[in-house]
């Protein structure tokens, strides 16, 4: 009975995972360039049960283990805004940025100017070019143009090219922020393409992540259900056994 309660205890708290995982997919259903993320769950074997004795050998257990989080690299829908400083991204590509704790790596494009001049993300990070340099803006800089080789010009000539980046597996990267990721090893963009003046939507489908947080909360309840009448089996064994005793 005590193995039961351990394997419906490791369920819960896969599930309990999972449903954070779902929840924050539904909160950024509008954070531009934002990926979903989904748990990938294994069987782990116990090869013996624990104070248990079986003719045949020991009993093998199987637990619920949450091993890796998959990053959903499929493209989020494009928008038009028309602001010459939002840009999105064909491909699997990345935006290079200079985070407060090093590098990082982001699909999201609404990018805007700092007091200073520079070309910073909404977080205020600075976006870097090819050469790993910041993008500087003189305040008399109009007519701020994109290409699709992520060529910056304003009326004042060439201003550099956008850091733009890919991974030979995404799936390597590690999130560390709702839009930004850290890790691995860059290499330079081969088919990807800028989009000036759009941005890149989330990719998380609205109907699709609530059906699942209805789906993981059901399930978490009905096993703590489960897990309650085992614990009352377990109290009336008990009860009964002591009273035999008596």
């Amino acid at each position: 009975m005590e193995n039961a309660q351990l394997i419906g205890l490791s369920r819960q708290m896969a599930l309990r995972r999972q449903l954070d995982v779902v929840a924050n997919n539904v909160a950024n259903i509008n954070s531009t360039g934002f990926k979903a993320e989904a748990l990938l769950f294994e069987e782990y074997i116990m090869p013996v049960a624990a104070d248990r004795s079986f003719p045949g050998g020991s009993q093998q257990l199987s637990y619920v283990h949450d091993w890796a989080t998959l990053h959903d690299m499929q493209p989020g829908s494009f928008t038009q805004t028309g602001n010459p400083l939002d840009v999105a991204l064909t491909g699997q590509g990345f935006l290079t940025v200079q985070g407060p704790e090093g590098i990082r790596y982001t699909r999201n494009g609404a990018l805007e100017i700092d007091a200073d001049g520079v070309l910073v993300t909404q977080n205020g990070y600075p976006v870097l070019s090819e050469g790993g340099n910041t993008i500087v803006f003189n305040p008399d800089e109009i007519d701020i143009a994109i290409t699709a080789d992520g060529v910056i010009s304003t009326n004042a000539g060439a201003k550099g090219r956008l850091g733009v980046v890919e991974f030979a597996d995404p799936q390597e990267l590690t999130r560390t922020g709702d839009t930004m990721f850290a890790g691995s090893t860059p290499m330079a963009a081969q088919s990807t393409r800028v989009v000036q003046g759009s941005l890149e939507r989330s990719n998380v489908s609205g109907v699709a992540a609530m059906t699942e947080m209805i789906r993981v909360t059901q399930a978490y309840t009905s096993l703590a259900d489960l897990m309650n009448k085992q614990d009352e089996l377990r109290r009336s064994a008990i009860q009964r056994l002591g009273d035999a005793q008596a």
